[in-house]
């Protein structure tokens, strides 16, 4: 992606992210844009065009009644990668509104939790998207997986 094509906020991710704790900052901008995101504490890890990886840390806040990662924490988490994701590479002349969520729940969620959303650039379309969501413990094991659909539309 050129800098000239870069969208607003993958702007401010390149630039804050170079700092110590940008990544941080960042997922802090965001969520207090976005203030439900807030109650996981997220941390964006990586950010590029059409990909996007968030942190969620095991903690008490966020498990269920197992002491596991409460599976509407991944869930907001995946949001939020997708979110952060799609707001950064969608052209310029799109707009996004998500329109439903699916998740399987394939395993205990028992230590940190990474979630990624993930498309291809050619699916940058008007009409239903759908965006592949992953969400891993620190072993690599697939804890959720699914997809959230985006309906895409031309701006105004």
């Amino acid at each position: 992606m050129s800098t000239t094509n870069q969208t607003k906020l993958m702007s401010i991710y390149k630039k804050i992210s170079k700092f110590p704790f940008g990544n941080k900052i960042f997922s802090m901008i965001v969520a207090k844009k976005a203030p439900y995101f807030g109650t996981i504490n997220p941390k964006i890890t990586e950010l590029k065009a059409n990909y996007c990886e968030c942190l969620i840390k095991k903690r008490n806040a966020v498990h269920n009644h197992i002491k596991t990662v409460h599976v509407i924490a991944i869930s907001n988490g995946l949001e939020m990668a997708m979110g952060v994701m799609a707001e950064s590479s969608i052209p310029k002349h799109l707009r996004w509104i998500p329109k439903g969520m699916t998740l399987d729940y394939t395993a205990k969620a028992g230590t940190d939790i990474l979630c990624t959303a993930q498309v291809k650039p050619e699916q940058w379309q008007p009409g239903d998207m759908n965006v592949a969501v992953t969400a891993y413990d620190t072993n690599g094991v697939v804890v959720v997986k699914g997809e959230i659909k985006l309906w895409i539309s031309e701006k105004k």
